[in-house]
């Protein structure tokens, strides 16, 4: 077995994030050798709607409004579910979501991220036709459905206050929308917002697999170990990997989930939370399977097709990242789903479950540790890893090459923490 071998950087996490810094680094010169324990893109980067989100230009806010937090106390919402024991000891976490919510911090978090949301699309289409993905992107965006006319109207308002970001919609009432989704079922819904601007996956994980590819046709090196083995060396660091021992000068931790023990190991303390989620796909008929992704929102899921068939992404559930699943939350989805499209049988085994990395100001970490010279973090993208992957990759290779990076970077600062 070869040891000591030299590198400029490791970067430890193969999904959507890690890859695509390492695609980015990669472009400006320096050699990167990607660390994972398993496959690229077979973690949370898999199990995603496969949206990249244009549309998004307002964070995922924690309710503000009486009316929603009590409804949402009841732990019979099938948007948001709770583990009452997970929800104390996220207590803390969840008062400093809420406290980041209030409207003047939210309109400051939405302007901090608006340049990365900004430029999804096009940071993953640089990669399209050299990954070979074009197949599996597809365009015309996606619908918010709404079953109660009263929350549809609300629907119109909001989207109506989103003018100024130049967003593309069309207002569709049941007739229209079901002219737009023929297979939809009758009194599926009293009308949709269509967002025309996203982008959408059929294989968010092939995706990452494809970028992976890339890298490693590019002359990249993908190795296999644990993140945690990494230690600071004389210059630069360490890492046993099932090639050998490699040094490099400069590491990225983009381990998503699993960061938090990784940045404890070196003494730093975030406020990392996990909003969990699930997957299931079903059989559907060609012709009423959706020609869209479909967002029920008040049920908080979203259907669209993948490869593998139907796939039905649930909301969140906040809990532990490690506890067991609970199929509730699945469960009532997709009962709520056979009154919205004909789904057929279940295709897999068992419901995937993944969680979100979120943090309680809605925005990523991305850029340098403070205390440890060549370490670099690319973790806690929430709702939006799949969207955000490459245009984090490009934000975080300028400040690394010290070139002039394409919007401020200072909101994502790790240092925001250690006040």
């Amino acid at each position: 077995m070869t040891t000591g071998r030299q590198t400029d950087v490791l970067v430890l996490g193969a999904g959507i994030i890690g890859v695509s810094v390492a695609l980015h680094l990669q472009e400006r010169g320096r050699n990167v050798v990607l660390v994972d324990r398993g496959e690229p893109g077979a973690e949370t980067s898999h199990g995603n709607a496969g949206l990249i989100e244009r549309s998004s230009v307002v964070p995922y806010a924690f309710p503000r409004d009486l009316a929603s937090i009590v409804a949402l106390a009841s732990n019979r919402s099938v948007a948001v579910r709770y583990r009452p024991l997970a929800l104390l000891k996220m207590a803390p976490w969840l008062a400093r979501y809420w406290w980041h919510s209030a409207p003047a911090r939210l309109d400051r978090i939405g302007r901090a991220i608006l340049p990365l949301i900004e430029r999804s699309i096009e940071e993953h289409q640089r990669w399209t036709k050299p990954a070979g993905t074009e197949a599996l992107l597809r365009g015309g965006g996606w619908i918010e459905l709404y079953r109660d006319r009263r929350a549809m109207e609300g629907a119109i308002k909001a989207a109506v206050e989103l003018k100024p970001y130049g967003l593309t919609y069309d207002v569709l009432d049941a007739e229209s929308l079901h002219r737009e989704e023929p297979g939809l079922l009758p009194g599926a819904a009293a009308g949709a917002v269509h967002w025309r601007d996203p982008v959408t996956a059929s294989d968010p994980g092939a995706i990452t697999r494809a970028y992976a590819a890339l890298f490693m046709a590019r002359g990249g090196t993908l190795v296999r170990a644990d993140a945690l083995g990494l230690r600071q060396a004389e210059g630069g660091w360490r890492l046993a990997t099932d090639q050998g021992e490699w040094h490099s000068a400069e590491v990225v931790a983009a381990l998503g989930p699993w960061s938090k023990e990784f940045y404890e190991r070196f003494g730093y303390r975030f406020p990392l939370g996990f909003k969990r989620g699930y997957h299931m796909h079903y059989e559907l008929a060609d012709e009423t399977a959706p020609r869209h992704p479909i967002c029920d929102v008040l049920a908080g899921f979203v259907l669209t097709r993948m490869q593998r068939g139907v796939r039905l992404t649930t909301g969140i559930e906040l809990a532990g990242r490690d506890e067991p699943s609970d199929s509730w939350q699945l469960d009532h989805a997709e009962q709520i789903a056979r009154r919205i499209l004909p789904l057929q049988r279940r295709v897999d085994a068992e419901p995937w479950r993944g969680a979100r990395p979120c943090l309680p100001d809605m925005l990523p970490i991305i850029g340098r540790a403070p205390r440890h010279r060549g370490l670099w973090f690319a973790f806690g993208h929430a709702h939006h890893g799949f969207t955000l992957g490459p245009v984090t990759g490009r934000l975080l290779a300028e400040a690394m090459t010290q070139t002039p990076t394409f919007c401020d970077p200072k909101p994502f600062a790790a240092e925001r923490f250690l006040a």
